[in-house]
């Protein structure tokens, strides 16, 4: 049987609380994927299967790099695919759940730092690699790549709404607008409408109509900012805690978001 087989039917995490967490959440989701295969809802079982695929990707990295997840980072992350999947797309908690989205990319902006900073610090930690980077270019490299991956995921989300027809980037309501497109005069000159209480869609055929929205609908711009925004503040933060757990010489809240690499003794036994 193959290896990846073998690894998605036995339990995959050898820490009991991560253990537990996962086979709670795996319980979830397999009622899901029963009433979808009953309903013929093919992107709602999509969805699901791809969750319990993600669901394995902590012990998968483990295994092929040999490093150990720490099990408060293997709880966040597991947490994190269940929301982001299953409570924020198939139960719509992005859109009845206000700051939803806001919360999971803040996340999302702490734990990719960390895995930068990790990268980072296993080739400082490496006899066999001549560069070592202090504390501050260490966090520093952390806060770089949290913010690369959080840019690159929002051009993932622009080219799915773009080519695809979705809305992954979620429209705003705004009540006001500057723009030079509004002068006449094209001089650059910058048009304020302020007090818009409603969107007007006039048709082809001539008929008009009230979206009733209260505002002016800003298609996607203010989401993506937003999620720039708490990604920085969450790359922030783990930096500053990195900065202090590099500086410290592996002391800190940071060593329980940051990836070890494991003991030679160990990776034998599990392979």
């Amino acid at each position: 049987m193959p290896k990846f087989l073998k690894l998605t039917i036995a339990q995959p995490y050898k820490h009991k609380a991560t253990a537990y967490v996962y086979f709670a959440l795996r319980l979830l989701v397999i009622p899901i994927i029963i009433r979808s295969i009953f309903r013929a809802d093919f992107e709602s079982l999509f969805l699901c299967v791809l969750t319990l695929i993600l669901f394995f990707l902590p012990s998968v990295l483990t295994k092929r790099l040999k490093v150990d997840f720490p099990t408060v980072l293997e709880i966040i992350i597991l947490l994190f695919i269940y929301s982001a999947e299953i409570l924020g797309e198939l139960n719509s908690f992005y859109v009845r759940i206000p700051h939803w989205d806001t919360m999971l990319h803040t996340l999302n902006g702490f734990l990719c730092a960390g895995i930068g900073f990790a990268l980072v610090d296993l080739l400082n930690r490496d006899e066999h690699f001549s560069l070592k980077l202090a504390p501050g270019y260490v966090a520093l490299v952390a806060f770089c790549f949290s913010m690369s991956i959080g840019v690159c995921w929002e051009f993932f989300e622009y080219s799915v709404d773009r080519y695809l027809g979705l809305d992954m980037q979620k429209d705003s309501i705004i009540r006001e607008i500057h723009s030079v497109e509004l002068d006449r005069t094209r001089s650059n000159k910058v048009i304020t409408i302020k007090d818009i209480d409603d969107v007007i869609i006039v048709h082809s055929n001539g008929e008009y109509e009230s979206l009733g929205l209260g505002g002016y609908l800003d298609v996607g711009l203010s989401d993506t900012m937003k999620d720039l925004f708490v990604n920085l503040i969450g790359a922030i933060v783990f930096s500053v805690f990195g900065y202090f757990y590099a500086k410290s010489q592996g002391k800190g809240i940071a060593g329980f978001f940051i990836p070890q690499v494991k003991q030679e003794e160990e990776a034998k036994g599990n392979e």
